[in-house]
């Protein structure tokens, strides 16, 4: 009996270790960011001549960049992060995990993620090192002092989808500069209604992420706006001005709907300002980006 209770002890010790790990690292959020990463890749080179060793590379090398920044971003914050319901169970803020074990896992992240990132090519470890740097050392301390730090976040956040082109060719071009673009946008309806229906928890850190400070008409329409400017440069590319990175008549009209689809919730949050409505909006911009990526690399392959 007393070796079958030291056993489930061990076991479920083990299960915290590993949940507080992929808490410090946002597991899901890197997953998110691998995926982008790998569509920039299959974008640049299509079904022929496309590398696993690369692929691989590109996954490992983005799971551990984005593993750094959160890591880095939960040291900074673990005062903050206590404060607020969403956040004060995270490893660092709860104290289950201490400062230090954190920042070696980040150091290490960071070293791991830049080096496989310079396996791939140089540029590549460059942009890599360029969103570590943003996320932790401007974004970061940027969200308790003004609502431009979304804006500032919105550049790390928009390097993924690029980097794949970029490993791919280890060039920086107005390909790789469209895609950056897009993600880029997508960034500013997607965390402002983050930033809506947690304002009151925000608030409780001290962190300002809509554009005007409140849960407002002038938010709302913002978020239309940049709703607009992401859906009109999700299909720049059918112009055939954007070099390599070409998108068909009918990508471009599925890519389209796409986006209407996500400006009637933006349009919903404007009528109903309301929390449900700004939830609804996160869920359909996730859809969106994810929707775009797959079509955008199914309509490489069938090219």
């Amino acid at each position: 009996m007393k070796t079958a209770l030291n056993t489930l002890k061990k076991t479920y010790s083990f299960a915290s270790v590993i949940e507080d790990f992929k808490q410090l690292t946002k597991v899901g959020l890197a997953i998110s960011v691998v995926f982008s990463s790998l569509a920039g890749y299959l974008l640049a080179v299509g079904s022929d001549g496309f590398s696993f060793k690369i692929l691989s590379l590109l996954a490992f090398g983005g799971y551990f960049m984005v593993g750094a920044s959160n890591a880095f971003n939960q040291i900074i914050e673990k005062d903050l992060d206590a404060k607020m319901d969403r956040t004060k169970n995270r490893p660092v803020a709860s104290g289950r995990m201490s400062v230090t074990t954190a920042f070696i896992i980040a150091a290490l992240f960071t070293i791991l993620g830049i080096g496989i990132l310079y396996i791939i090519n140089p540029r590549t470890a460059m942009f890599g090192a360029i969103s570590i740097f943003l996320y932790t050392c401007v974004y970061t301390p940027l969200k308790t002092k003004t609502p431009l730090a979304v804006f500032v976040g919105a550049f790390p956040g928009a390097i993924p989808f690029m980097l794949g082109w970029v490993a791919a060719t280890n060039q920086f071009g107005i390909e790789p500069g469209i895609l950056f673009m897009i993600q880029f946008f997508w960034q500013f309806p997607h965390f402002w209604a983050i930033g809506w229906f947690l304002y009151d928890d925000y608030k409780k850190g001290g962190f300002f992420m809509l554009p005007t400070g409140k849960k407002n008409k002038a938010t709302a329409l913002q978020i239309i706006m940049y709703t607009v400017w992401l859906i009109l440069i999700s299909i720049f590319p059918v112009s055939g001005l954007t070099g390599e990175l070409k998108l068909s008549i009918v990508a471009a009209v599925l890519v389209f709907l796409a986006g209407v689809g996500l400006l009637y919730y933006g349009i919903r949050l404007y009528k109903n300002m309301d929390n449900k409505s700004a939830k609804a909006l996160m869920l359909a911009s996730v859809g969106y980006i994810t929707l775009m990526q797959i079509i955008f690399v199914v309509d490489k392959f069938l090219q």
